[in-house]
């Protein structure tokens, strides 16, 4: 597990970054596989979900997951909110609930948590190409706001994700990206006939538009083998078919 040092900071919440060690699940998804979504055994999926969440904290209730769609959608759940985990079709959570842990799963896409910690009010985000494009960071920024927070006093946390070392693209992904603003062209670079895009500076970007200072990053590319993280282009690469996810979570204590 990975934690951020800035989130680190704050007493009131309990967070982590999991890469694939320390569960149950055998084979391609051996071994903390959290993805619900995945066709691994569901009673190891169960097992590792209960690993995490005993990690974070063994006395809340179970971790609150969403359907994750790759969309630029978010939930709320308030303190009164009656919405059951695994309900909901979209791709970031936030809430104000206390001992109610929220959890985003990839598997080379971007996780992101967020705490402000005037307002006690946190997020966890599933930002793949397509959610950062479609503006999911600032949806959710920008919904926080609303309730009251503040950018001084928010901290964002991006973590473990594929890397612009790792994360080669066609031209016409590229072309989206320009499209949207000429300006993102920085996030892509070529080299010998090839594009890789910069995914988590992409994101980094979005955050520091909303004049956030404290940004956090987890430098840890998914793809690479030894860091043992769950990836979904190393199942391509390998032939597998399927892939386990990796879970990251946040809580108010």
């Amino acid at each position: 597990m990975f934690k951020s040092k800035q989130l680190s900071n704050f007493k009131k919440i309990n967070h982590g970054f999991f890469d694939k060690k320390g569960g149950v699940s055998k084979g391609i998804y051996k071994s903390l596989n959290c993805g619900i979504g995945s066709k691994d055994n569901k009673i190891n999926i169960k097992k590792n979900l209960k690993i995490v969440k005993n990690k974070i904290c063994k006395f809340s209730r179970e971790i609150f997951l969403v359907k994750q769609i790759h969309s630029n959608k978010f939930i709320f759940v308030g303190k009164k909110s009656k919405i059951t985990s695994r309900t909901k079709s979209v791709d970031a959570i936030i809430t104000n609930r206390i001992n109610f842990p929220i959890a985003v799963l990839t598997a080379d896409c971007v996780p992101i948590l967020i705490y402000d910690h005037k307002k006690n009010i946190i997020a966890a985000i599933h930002a793949g190409w397509k959610g950062a494009l479609n503006g999911i960071v600032d949806n959710v920024l920008k919904f926080m706001f609303k309730k009251g927070c503040k950018p001084k006093n928010t901290t964002v946390a991006i973590g473990p994700c594929i890397s612009k070392n790792s994360y080669e693209v066609k031209e016409d992904f590229q072309k989206k990206f320009i499209k949207k603003n000429k300006k993102n062209i920085i996030f892509f670079k070529n080299n010998k006939k090839k594009i890789y895009f910069d995914l988590p500076n992409y994101i980094k970007n979005q955050v520091k538009v909303h004049k956030i200072d404290n940004i956090d990053f987890i430098n840890k590319d998914t793809f690479i083998k030894k860091n043992n993280f769950f990836s979904a282009r190393q199942s391509i690469k390998f032939k597998h078919n399927d892939y386990g996810r990796n879970i990251s979570i946040i809580m108010i204590n």
